[in-house]
């Protein structure tokens, strides 16, 4: 019987101290709002120039943020021109002239440039070149003296910022 009597106080016991188990939301609700308002403030610097898988573009440490251009897309493998595919690299290598006629005919499309881009006089007309780190110059060299000869006046390279860069009266004496 001490057995029973120990186990009913054992119950007892449990019933009177048992903890209610709840879930607070409060907190929860906190530190969502933070992350929602911290995701607003840092989505702002929004980059313009579309990212590829294929691509492994280059570090610098310029910090002049991309404009709205017509975006040419070198992979190891393909050329793209906004996103639609245009010719090889075995292709463009092959190519015996500096104009590589494919983007020539893409670049000249009058719905890629639009109504802004054709508004816009021959020397402000830009595109943004995004390449892979490990293509070589001569195909650089190529898809640039066609996108002149299409009439773009401005060549951008599109780089994944590095870290800052130090500045140089750091260096000096003091």
């Amino acid at each position: 019987m001490s057995s029973s009597n120990r186990a009913r106080r054992m119950m007892v016991h449990h019933l009177r101290n048992k903890a209610e188990a709840e879930l607070n939301l409060i907190p929860m609700i906190d530190i969502l709002s933070v992350l929602v308002s911290f995701l607003l403030v840092y989505s702002t610097e929004v980059e313009v120039v579309q990212n590829s898988k294929g691509i492994e573009i280059p570090e610098s440490i310029v910090q002049t943020k991309p404009r709205e251009t017509v975006v040419v897309m070198l992979t190891k493998d393909e050329l793209f021109v906004q996103g639609e595919r245009v010719a090889s690299i075995e292709e463009v290598k092959a190519n015996e002239g500096l104009v590589i006629a494919p983007l020539r005919e893409a670049l000249a499309r009058p719905r890629l440039i639009g109504e802004r881009m054709a508004e816009r006089e021959l020397a402000e007309r830009e595109v943004t070149v995004m390449a892979d780190k490990s293509l070589p110059y001569e195909v650089l060299k190529k898809v640039m003296s066609t996108c002149t000869d299409a009439d773009f006046g401005k060549i951008s390279f599109a780089t994944i910022e590095k870290d800052k860069a130090l500045d140089p009266s750091v260096f000096k004496p003091k």
